[in-house]
This record gives structure tokens, C-alpha cells and sequence, in this order.
């Protein structure tokens, strides 16, 4: 299955709490993350805390469309914190699959749940509104280059 020019933007930030920056393509390293990335770095906030699912997050662009029409709450893909953000690709559909972004191969470890440290960095009502909407952590399997515009396919 392939989702058309479904990388919609990218986001990297060098330090935990820091500020998203939006990047055109980033390399994408196994058993580290995205290079430039807090956690590639291990500065992120939950870089003590060891598992899967840590190398790259991706949400939707739909869950902050439906963020702003169901709650009002008009959010930029950057404040989501998360690294990927797609169009038309169903990511709850990825937990445990493996699929491919570009030339990088990624395998989905679980849903990128909501949390109150999200909702501190930005505002009251985001962890309700992303429930089941907040994306999807994924651990990086063969090394690339992801850029916005790459296809998205299951392997």
C-alpha cells in the first residue's frame, strides 16, 4: 500500500523543550534517530527513560485539522512535537508493522499517546483532543535520508 507525497514536513529540535525547527530532509540513523534530533543527541526529556519507539515520532496533518475542528484548538504541526508529519497515511495502522519513508526503513512500535509535559509546552485541552490522534513512535531499521514529499509503503 503507498500514501502519495504523504511526508508532509519534518521537525528536528537540538535540545529537550527547544524549539521545533523545520528541516527539508534529515538523516535517519538505526539504533539513534534523527540526526540533530534531542534524541539523536540524547538531550530529550525522555532520554533516560531506555525502549522502542524512540528514534522517530509521526503524527497525521488530519489529527490537527480534526484538533482545531472538534476543540477548537488551532495547534502548528511544529508545537506537536513530533518529528514527522504525513497527510492521507492511517499511522495507528503501523503499530508493529514495517514500512518504508524514501529510502528509510522504519518499524512501528505504538502509538505516540498524548502527555501532560505535551500539554505544558503548549495548551490546556491538547492531550484530550489527540487521544488515539497523537501519532506514532517508530524505531529506525536501515539508515536514509527522509524528505518532505517521500512516499510512504508498507514493505
Amino acid at each position: 500500500m503507498t500514501w502519495k507525497n504523504s511526508v508532509a514536513s519534518i521537525f528536528i529540535a537540538p535540545a529537550a523543550e527547544g524549539t521545533m525547527v523545520a528541516v527539508s530532509a534529515v538523516r535517519a540513523v538505526p539504533g539513534a534517530g534523527l540526526e540533530g534530533d534531542r534524541y539523536f543527541l540524547k538531550v530529550g526529556t525522555y532520554s533516560n527513560h531506555p525502549g522502542t519507539g524512540r528514534h522517530v515520532t509521526l503524527i497525521e496533518s488530519e489529527a490537527f485539522e480534526a484538533l482545531k475542528r472538534d476543540y477548537g484548538i488551532d495547534l502548528e504541526p511544529a508545537s506537536g512535537r513530533r518529528n514527522i508529519v504525513t497527510r492521507g497515511v492511517p499511522l495507528n495502522h503501523l503499530v508493529g508493522r514495517e514500512f518504508e519513508v524514501g529510502a528509510t526503513r522504519l518499524r512501528g512500535t505504538r502509538l505516540c499517546e498524548p502527555c501532560s509535559h505535551l500539554e505544558g509546552l503548549t495548551r490546556k485541552g491538547v492531550v484530550r483532543g489527540l487521544v488515539h490522534r497523537g501519532g506514532l513512535r517508530a524505531d529506525i531499521l536501515a539508515e536514509g535520508t527522509i524528505r518532505v514529499g517521500d512516499d510512504i509503503h508498507l514493505i
